[in-house]
Formats: C-alpha cells, sequence, structure tokens
C-alpha cells in the first residue's frame, strides 16, 4: 500500500524521497527490518496471549533427554511468522505482481491447514491432528492452484537469451540480449551448460502440438514438489530452533536467486533465466526471512514458544512456491537437503521396519530414532549442538547452491 502511496505522491508533487520506494531493495530492507521488529516486540505479546489461551504443548513421552521440560510450552507460534511476513508484504510490497499474489495465497492457504491441525490437538485433545488425508488433500490442492497459477497466467513469462549472432544494438545503445517475453514449462538444470528442461517434452512422442500438454507434467511436479517439502519442513520441527534457523537460511539463498532472475542485467552476466517481474518477490522473502530470525529469539534452545504446524507447514510451502517460481525447484534436494534427509530417514525407517517384520517377524530400525535429528538425541547429542550443526551443514548447502549459478 505504501508503494502506491509514494507513487502517487511522486507523479502528482514530486515528493522528496518518493522515488525511494520504486527500488525494489529499499523495500526488500525495509521489509526486513519490518517484519524483524514486528517478530520480536510483537511476538513476546502473541507469545503470552497463546500462554492464557493454554495453548500448550502436549509432548508424547519419546524417551528423549529435556523432552518432558517441554510439555506446556506455548505452540501455534507460526502465528507470529505469518503475521511478520504479510504486514510489510501488505504495507511495501506491489499487490497487483503476479508472484507476490501467489505468495500470499501460499501463505493464507498453508497457515489455515497448520492452524486447523494445531486447533484439533489442543483444543479437541486429539494427538493425531488433522487426519494426513486432509493434510496431503490441502497440500495438493494448494499445489494445483499455484501449478495452474504459474502456468496459465499472462503475466508469468520468461525471457531467453538471444544466440550471439542475433543480439543487436539499439538505439539507446544497449545490446538487446534477451528475446521476447513468452510462455514456458522450462525450468533450470544445476551443473549443465545448456541448463534447461522444458517440461512439455515429456509428451515429444505425441508429436506437433505436444506443448499444449505441458500443464499436465508440471502442475504434478508443482503437487509433489509443495507436499514433499511442507512434509519436510514440518518433520524437521522438532527441536529448538531447527526448522527456524535452516528455513531461514534457504530462504535468504532463494532471495539472491528471485533477486537475480528478476534483474535484466545481473540474469545477462551469469546467463541464467530472466524471468520479467520476479524479482518482486524479493519483498515477500525478505519479509519472510526477517519474521523467521525475529521468531529465532524466542524458539531457541530454551524454546519459549513452539511454531506447531502453523508454522512448519508455511515455511515449506512458501520455500517450495519460491524456487518453483523462479525455476530453481531442481535445485531444492540441495538447498533443502536437510527437509529432503529428514524426510528420507522417515520413509527409510517406517519401510525397513514394515520389510524386517514381515520377513522375520521382528522389525528392525535403521536409525535409534526418526526423524534424523532424534536419532542424534538419542546418542546423548545436546539438542542445541544438534541443532548448530544443522545450521552449519545447511549454510555450506546454501553456498554450494549459490556457486551452481556459475558451477557448469
Amino acid at each position: 500500500m505504501l508503494y502506491y502511496l509514494f507513487q502517487y505522491l511522486e507523479s502528482q508533487f514530486s515528493f522528496p524521497g518518493a522515488s525511494v520506494f520504486q527500488f525494489i531493495t529499499f523495500r526488500a530492507a525495509t521489509a526486513f527490518i519490518l517484519s524483524l521488529l514486528i517478530s520480536t516486540i510483537y511476538g513476546k505479546r502473541i507469545i503470552n496471549f497463546l500462554r492464557k489461551q493454554q495453548v500448550g504443548e502436549t509432548v508424547r513421552d519419546l524417551g528423549l533427554d529435556g523432552q518432558k521440560q517441554k510439555s506446556g510450552t506455548p505452540t501455534m507460534g507460526g502465528i507470529i511468522i505469518i503475521l511478520a511476513t504479510l504486514i510489510p508484504v501488505l504495507l511495501l510490497a506491489k499487490l497487483d505482481n503476479i508472484y507476490v499474489i501467489i505468495l500470499i495465497i501460499t501463505t493464507v492457504w498453508m497457515g489455515l491447514i497448520g492452524f486447523l491441525d494445531d486447533y484439533i490437538k489442543i483444543f479437541k485433545k486429539d494427538k493425531a491432528g488433522l487426519k494426513g488425508k486432509f493434510k496431503i488433500l490441502g497440500q495438493v490442492g494448494l499445489g494445483i492452484i499455484v501449478g495452474s497459477m504459474l502456468y496459465f497466467h499472462d503475466d508469468v513469462t520468461i525471457k531467453e537469451q538471444l544466440p550471439v549472432a542475433e543480439q543487436i544494438v539499439q538505439e539507446n545503445g544497449r545490446t538487446k540480449v534477451f528475446g521476447d517475453a513468452h510462455k514456458s514449462t522450462k525450468t533450470t538444470v544445476p551443473f549443465l551448460k545448456d541448463n534447461e528442461l522444458d517440461y512439455s517434452k515429456a509428451f515429444n512422442f505425441l508429436g506437433e502440438g505436444y506443448e499444449k500438454y505441458g500443464w499436465i507434467v508440471f502442475i504434478f511436479v508443482v503437487v509433489f514438489i509443495v507436499t514433499g517439502i511442507s512434509n519436510g519442513a514440518n518433520l524437521t520441527d522438532g527441536i529448538d530452533g531447527l526448522a527456524a534457523g535452516t528455513s531461514a537460511i534457504m530462504v535468504l539463498t532463494l532471495a539472491v536467486f528471485a533477486w537475480v532472475s528478476g534483474n535484466i542485467v545481473f540474469a545477462d552476466y551469469l546467463d541464467v533465466m530472466f524471468i520479467p517481474d520476479s524479482g518482486e518477490m524479493t519483498v515477500f522473502i525478505l519479509a519472510f526471512a526477517g519474521a523467521l530470525i525475529g521468531f529465532l529469539w524466542y524458539n531457541t534452545y530454551p524454546a519459549q514458544v513452539f511454531m506447531g504446524d502453523t508454522g512448519s507447514l508455511t515455511i515449506g510451502g512458501i520455500i517450495a512456491v519460491i524456487a518453483i517460481a523462479i525455476r530453481k525447484e531442481l535445485l531444492l534436494p540441495i538447498l533443502a537437503g536437510i527437509f529432503v534427509v529428514e524426510n528420507l530417514s522417515v520413509i527409510l525407517q517406517v519401510s525397513w521396519f514394515k520389510y524386517t517384520k514381515k520377513k522375520s517377524g521382528a522389525g528392525r530400525r535403521i536409525f535409534r530414532m526418526s526423524p534424523l535429528h532424534h536419532h542424534y538425541q538419542k546418542l546423548s547429542y545436546h539438542e542445541s549442538k544438534i541443532v548448530v550443526r544443522f545450521w552449519i551443514v545447511g549454510i555450506l548447502l546454501a553456498v554450494f547452491t549459490i556457486v551452481t549459478l556459475k558451477l557448469r
């Protein structure tokens, strides 16, 4: 809203300083600071409110050190993250930008699914929470909505680099490096020189006109990634500061990619896909990063609040949608490697247990406990040490992900 206000003041009255709101970098930095202040200053008030409403975590006894002491700690703290993200975005972002609209929908949609899950656990005294099939249905529904918007909306386009022979010098003296904006189901493949993959080519066998079926593969991929990453974030939220800290690292990395992808100069210099208008996502992403870091103020050991599914499902959904929007979803196995490993540890543990039980009558485990962070707790590592080491791994994965910009 402030963006439009200052745009009006600039155009009508040449208001001093109003033009600074035209710069994405200024609005993104302001959004980061504002979200950080909201989550730290008002976060305490929200925690006190949750405590008064007796919104406390019911902790199952898994035999882990310090676990019983966590019982009664306020949960649903994801509300802090959601509010601290949306308020700066509504104030500072271009609200008619399709990418910002998609991210707002993602935040509200996943936040509601997580809220329902937490509400059933806390107020209905049902430890299972929202039934798994309904949770998956909600994730799939979001994937279909996001995939459809990204495929069919006219404002979602890319510009591809022209062959050197076709790059002409324009009247303003600048060389035209990119072609015209057009619809595409192409994405970026890491480590390859010609690093683009077109999802529609899955229907190449159909012959001429196969491109019109590309939406089927694209939406399927979106659904798979949104579901996988949001569940991975949910599983990672098991000990104080783990999910929020690792997510903040991923989000700040995605901010770099979003800004580069939406900036024609840097997209040309780094030879990456130029996605018009995607740079506006940087405002949302930095607001989200500020909210996560501010939330960590209260979530680090010993946690004063847990994010609950309200936060973890929202975090995973947002990370997945950002990566898909900037055509970097195939980098998620690296960037979101911690989420992927946490997911795999559960899948492997359950699968191996069922297999060995069927074969020998006695189920065996690969890990002492899953998800993976609980395995290290069983090995008597203090949770603070586990969290910090996961953060370090997250930073290394983030650096490696950024390096892939030129590593081909």
